[in-house]
């Protein structure tokens, strides 16, 4: 854990016939100068995975496991505050803005809500149980200690979480809504665009309107029933209501950066779930809005 609450990223070393350490880290990420991971190395923010600083020289060993710390330089805040809805010794809630995204990821090391979160509160023990995407806003829950991490995890590829979003989106048919859509998702091109395909139904969503807030834009319920990429957004486009302000679906092409005027409309409102440890039933909700 750096002292800014960044968390390292985890790599096992693929095969390779590299004589050191470095020469293998240089070839695996060839947009990181090598002059880069030197000082990386010399700061200690190359380690083993006990969290002891590694040295540049040391023999390459495919399947061993690193810890590395992600570095941008001058990287741009986001403008935008999380909030936390509840904490407690076994997990704490926390309500996420448009743009944030949720771990680090690309050219978002800092600037990411787990950073944020370990950072304000002091837990370095935070773990992330799902993720939503970076442009939407609303829920997301952490695990705050090991040794109850798991029965929480069990609950998401179990379904036994209700997870609500609102989304703001052009007018469906009276006769399409509610539905259900389900369909096959899959990569796309470019490669962070999903796609519907043939083939047998790996994704469900079940849609239905709060309110005709104008002649051009309704306000949706969805209710994700699996958790693939972009699941929602592909979903409302396929069906010919794109949610308002997405650069990617369906098919446009998206802006150079962020324009922070114009966030996606996609919120998760809720979630809803019997607790593991004492059979309690939980209810947390977003205190943000849409539009």
């Amino acid at each position: 854990m750096s002292g800014d609450g960044t968390p390292p990223s985890r790599l096992q070393l693929p095969p390779g016939d590299w004589p050191r350490l470095i020469d293998g880290l240089c070839a695996r990420f060839p947009r990181i100068p090598r002059d880069e991971w030197v000082s990386r190395f010399a700061r200690g923010r190359v380690q083993g995975a006990n969290g002891v600083a590694l040295a540049p020289d040391l023999a390459y060993r495919a399947g061993m496991e690193i810890l590395y710390y992600r570095e941008v330089a001058d990287e741009a805040p986001i403008p935008f505050e999380e909030t936390i809805v509840h904490r407690d010794e076994h997990l704490l809630v926390a309500d996420k803005p448009h743009f944030l995204p949720v771990t680090p990821a690309g050219g978002f090391v800092e600037q990411t809500l787990l950073a944020r979160l370990r950072a304000r509160t002091g837990l370095d023990a935070l773990v992330p149980l799902h993720r939503i995407d970076r442009g939407t806003a609303g829920l997301v829950m952490f695990s705050v200690q090991a040794a109850t991490r798991a029965r929480y995890q069990a609950l998401f590829p179990a379904r036994r979480i209700e997870k609500a979003y609102e989304a703001l989106a052009a007018p469906l048919p009276a006769d399409c809504v509610p539905c259900t859509r389900r369909s096959r998702i899959e990569r796309g091109e470019p490669f962070f665009r999903m796609r519907e395909v043939a083939g047998a139904p790996n994704s469900e969503t079940r849609i239905d309107v709060i309110d005709r807030e104008s002649p051009g834009r309704w306000r949706y319920r969805l209710e994700p029933v699996t958790g693939r990429k972009h699941q929602l957004r592909v979903h409302m486009a396929a069906l010919g209501a794109p949610i308002v302000n997405d650069p990617l679906y369906p098919g446009l092409q998206p802006a150079a950066g962020d324009d922070f005027a114009r966030p996606l409309q996609l919120l998760a409102r809720s979630l809803r779930f019997v607790d593991p440890l004492d059979g309690r039933e939980r209810l947390f909700e977003s205190t943000r809005r849409l539009g």
